[in-house]
């Protein structure tokens, strides 16, 4: 059917779980089903965590029918709490987990003493009466096991086969039913088969049941630990906040706490919901959203962010943002997000496991029919026992489980850092970078000016007289080097005092009186224009300006007095974090619209060699396509709003973020914190994320594509061995246990080690 594209004027997310996905090859049936609704944008299903995530308009109850007709049961996950879901998801894994194994002891109760019985010599034959009763009391009792243990299997094959498709269920049903079906033939009608044929399998039935449901409960028991990234973030939500209502103070449920209600945090309390601090003074321990691991010092008119924890002070605030509109549940929301999304690396799994089962068939009748027509006698039993093995060697668990496994640990991991990854392009991408172009204001350095040097030439001025004459000037000025100037003397305790006869002079300074004092600060024009008297002083403000410092003259009754040198300060570990980068193999580039001279001055201070200066921000996009002509994988970091056409361009677009800011949006990784490190660390992680894929689906692919050909009996010719299908049933089961594992490697990942 022709699908119709939905509205996107009223986009919305909705989740699904999932229940009855069995396989990898489930994955792309739920997804081609809901994406063949009208209104339906994107469905992108993590088997991993059995959910689907639906970008479009159209209601649930429309998607849950959509999932039901081919065979599967849904419910929505987007009228609770993320909270609440988690609750749910443990609980019902936990009563998953504990169904599971009381099914394996049930199957391997049977199963373990018929293969003991087996390897000991014990005839698996039926010739006389008495056996033919015995093992009809036994054929009867793995019926039951299949019921009671396995029953959930054929019922998933059944309502495949009514939606003409198959999965693992298929493959397990048809091994197991084709096993115990020719067992009980053996049974009711041995003298119908030749002798060496009268042979039974129901060991084999029972054993693959247990040994499927044990693969299943320990993927289930480890699959919970993939999650952990995010019950850490949610577990950072304060539970109840502590607000100022008719001048008293109540205890009340998150969920009640109104916009602009004001809030009280005593020492040791997490911070409830955003807000800006109205009373107090406090340092805020920040590092479980931005990994930064320095408290940081918050007082009035300071942003304070939900989930991060009152170290010192009591504190009043502002409510700003309330429920999921606060930061962290919109990084709560990113991490999810990401966390659902597909690499382009994970969809090529999913389109070939949606034909991998069909195929397996195919070469199961295949295998049946060559033992049937040249095998060894007896072919029947042969024929029987190779198809058996074929089916359940091939079930593609792992082949399924191999990318969302990973993505969520990754995804998680980063976070942990700092670092949020908005999806699974994002994050394959990151691994490929090969240039990292940088903004200079606010990315390399602060982003504020700040007074870095005070040089004073007449030795009958002190310091501060020098700051306290300078502050005054300039406390009028909306200018940034002016405020850096009136920053500094406030953090010195300099009471600032009011200057007469204020003037500026545009492009060259200010004057203005000060105690009967003239008072001249500006550049080196507007001394010459006044016959001031500068001499070798100029050497050292031209020593400043090399240092990427902006030199300041201070004149007073026409006599040079200091000179006062302001800059954007490089961040302490911008020059590490850059060297990461570089050892790394990646190019790295600055772009600013600063002058060359300041440009330079900085890039030689961090180790850059490649610098584009005085780059209007429309003219950014230009040299990230210029970059990318060359062949080369870009990755621009900028502050996610004046660099948004480069931003968009790159091939990752890094925002230099606050967790408030509207860079979480507008990039594809955001860096919590302002350092650099973050790209090292979220390029770290990608890779790190991208090889474990890798390593997963070449375990999967090479165990599906290896493991067929011995099933199938390809050695029996040169060696006489063929495959039990119990052995294959372990096999199977236990593939995607090694896959979970694999992917749990990567909580143990440190990002800063590489």
């Amino acid at each position: 059917m022709n699908k119709l594209t939905g509205s996107t004027g009223n986009q919305n997310t909705q989740e699904l779980i999932i229940e009855g996905a069995g396989c990898a090859s489930c994955v792309s049936k739920i997804e081609t089903a809901l994406k063949n609704i009208n209104g339906v944008d994107s469905a992108e299903m993590n088997f991993a965590l059995r959910t689907v995530s639906i970008v479009g308009n159209v209601g649930p109850n429309v998607l849950i029918k959509a999932i039901e007709t081919i065979g599967y049961n849904a419910k929505s996950a987007s009228d609770r709490s993320d909270n609440d879901l988690l609750d749910e998801k443990e609980l019902a894994d936990r009563k998953y987990y504990t169904r599971l194994i009381r099914q394996v002891w049930i199957a391997l109760g049977l199963g373990v003493p018929l293969m003991i019985y087996s390897i000991f010599g014990g005839p698996m034959t039926v010739e006389t009466s008495l056996e033919r009763g015995v093992w009809l009391f036994i054929g009867v009792l793995c019926a039951g096991i299949m019921y009671f243990a396995g029953k959930h299997f054929y019922i998933g094959a059944w309502k495949s086969l009514v939606n003409h498709s198959a999965n693992m269920d298929t493959l397990i049903a048809l091994g197991t039913g084709t096993a115990w079906i020719y067992s009980m033939v053996v049974v009711f009608f041995p003298m119908a088969l030749p002798e060496m044929a009268r042979h039974v399998y129901f060991e084999a039935t029972a054993m693959i049941i247990g040994l499927i449901n044990l693969g299943l409960a320990l993927e289930v028991k480890a699959r919970g630990r993939t999650s952990e990234a995010i019950k850490r973030l949610i577990g950072l939500q304060a539970k109840t906040a502590r607000v100022v209502r008719d001048e008293k103070e109540i205890d009340i449920a998150i969920e009640l706490v109104l916009l602009n209600d004001i809030v009280r945090v005593r020492p040791g309390e997490k911070i409830p919901v955003d807000g800006i601090v109205t009373q107090g003074h406090s340092s805020i321990d920040e590092s479980m959203l931005t990994g930064e691991p320095m408290p940081v010092e918050k007082a009035t008119g300071d942003t304070i962010v939900a989930g991060t924890l009152n170290k010192t002070g009591s504190i009043l605030f502002k409510a700003t943002r309330v429920g999921k509109d606060t930061a962290l549940a919109q990084i709560i929301k990113m991490v999810k997000r990401a966390q659902n999304s597909k690499p382009p690396i994970g969809r090529l799994a999913d389109v070939i496991s949606a034909y991998f089962v069909p195929v397996v068939m195919i070469i199961a009748i295949v295998s049946a029919l060559v033992w049937l027509n040249f095998g060894p006698e007896p072919t029947l039993a042969f024929a029987v026992v190779s198809a058996t093995t074929v089916l359940i060697i091939a079930c593609p668990c792992a082949l399924g489980l191999a990318t969302p496994m990973s993505v969520m640990v990754g995804v998680g991991k980063a976070a942990e850092a700092g670092v949020l990854i908005r999806n699974g392009e994002a994050l394959q991408a990151a691994s490929k970078i090969t240039t990292m172009i940088l903004d200079k204001t606010g990315t390399i350095t602060e982003g504020a000016p700040k007074v870095t040097d005070i040089i004073v030439v007449d030795e009958s001025y002190t310091e501060q007289y020098i700051l306290t004459v300078a502050a005054g000037i300039e406390r009028g000025s909306e200018h940034p080097l002016a405020q850096a100037i009136v920053d500094s003397a406030i953090e010195q305790n300099i009471e600032l005092e009011s200057t007469a006869d204020f003037q500026a002079i545009a492009g060259h300074g200010v004057t203005a009186t000060y105690h009967g004092q003239r008072l001249l600060f500006g550049n080196q024009t507007l001394m010459l224009k006044n016959n001031v008297v500068l001499n070798e002083v100029v050497a050292k403000a031209q020593k400043l300006a090399d240092e990427a410092k902006t030199p300041m003259y201070l004149a007073i009754d026409n006599k040079l007095a200091a000179i006062i040198a302001v800059s954007d300060p490089i961040k302490q570990d911008s020059v590490e974090a850059i060297n990461r980068l570089q050892a790394n193999g990646i190019r790295v580039v600055m772009l600013t619209g600063d002058n060359k001279v300041t440009a330079n001055a900085v890039a030689k201070e961090v180790g850059i060699t490649e610098v584009f200066a005085e780059v209007l921000p429309e003219e950014k996009s230009n040299k990230v396509a210029e970059l990318q002509a060359q062949g080369e994988i870009v990755g621009m970091t900028g502050d996610g709003i004046n660099d948004a056409p480069a931003l968009a361009l790159a091939n990752v677009g890094f925002a230099i973020g606050t967790g408030t800011d509207v860079a979480i949006e507008s990039a594809d990784i955001t860096l919590m914190r302002g350092s650099l490190h973050g790209l090292a660390d979220a390029i770290a992680v990608s890779k790190a994320t991208l090889r474990n894929i890798k390593q997963n689906l070449l375990g999967a692919f090479i165990y599906n594509a290896a493991g067929i050909p011995f099933a199938a009996g390809i050695l029996y010719p040169f060696f006489g061995l063929l495959l039990s299908p119990v052995i294959a049933g372990a096999a199977m089961a236990f593939s995607s246990l090694t896959v979970v594992s694999n992917a749990n490697r990567l909580r143990f990942f440190k990002p800063q080690d590489h």
